[in-house]
């Protein structure tokens, strides 16, 4: 008797390694946030599009970060992050965060609770208590329970989608 498989190939052909694999996440909109932590002393903070929530009862969130970041020392060597959610209005700040390493100059940040760098005007914003980093190769997974926050302005989510910001619109279907 033959038993041959009849499940469908799962591996990735190919074509969809490298710049193909990247482009396919291109099409996938992603809620945009900003990571910070102190370490010696020193605010540190990138861009996000990896922030979820794990779970409510504890609250908990999880992001991914790249090893070779030059946050990770922070994230990696603190008990406390900080997770702020952003809304159109915020753009700029994600690209301060993403794109330049004059991130903390100015009058939008202050210290928070566990001395977590709060930035100001965001959409909501949570610290958490690290509870379990998982490296793989060079990423790694991070899990936080949440020990402060508060909900800031309402606004539309800014959103990361095709390699630039935007914001969701509104359709027809309604549930």
């Amino acid at each position: 008797m033959n038993h041959q498989s009849t499940a469908p190939d799962r591996r990735l052909p190919a074509e969809l390694h490298g710049e193909s694999f990247r482009e396919v996440f291109r099409r996938h909109a992603a809620g945009v946030a900003i990571i910070t932590a102190t370490y010696n002393d020193v605010p540190f903070g990138f861009t996000a599009t990896s922030v979820a929530s794990l779970s409510a009862e504890p609250p908990r969130f999880s992001f991914n970060m790249a090893r070779t970041s030059s946050s990770w020392p922070a994230v990696a060597n603190t008990n406390f992050v900080g997770v702020h959610m952003l809304s159109t209005e915020n753009e700029g700040l994600a690209n301060r965060f993403a794109r330049t390493k004059d991130r903390f100059t100015g009058d939008h940040w202050e210290a928070g609770p566990e001395g977590v760098p709060i930035l100001k005007d965001v959409a909501g914003w949570l610290v958490g208590r690290i509870s379990m980093r998982l490296s793989f190769e060079n990423n790694a997974v991070v899990v936080a329970e949440v020990v402060a926050g508060t909900i800031g302005p309402d606004g539309a989510p800014l959103l990361y989608h095709g390699g630039s910001y935007g914001t969701p619109t509104a359709t027809d279907y309604v549930i």
